[in-house]
């Protein structure tokens, strides 16, 4: 499943996809984008979709080990 980020903002059909995945996520960015300017607004998505890569990667860093562990 993509997450909120994945989706490509300039498709008006995956936006519309995005939004029904994410409806409250997608109101919160509606909210900012009116708050922030166009940059302002890009530099903070590009960010925030950055930031969920790495922590959707950040546990595979970590293992050593060729097997997943297990407690």
């Amino acid at each position: 499943m993509k997450s909120f980020y994945d989706f490509n903002r300039s498709s008006p059909q995956e936006r519309a996809e995005q939004y029904k995945l994410y409806p409250e996520m997608a109101l919160y960015h509606i909210a900012l984008r009116e708050e922030m300017g166009e940059e302002e607004y890009a530099a903070f998505y590009d960010a925030e979709k950055e930031a969920q890569h790495q922590r959707i990667l950040a546990p595979m860093y970590n293992q050593t080990a060729p097997k997943w562990m297990s407690a």
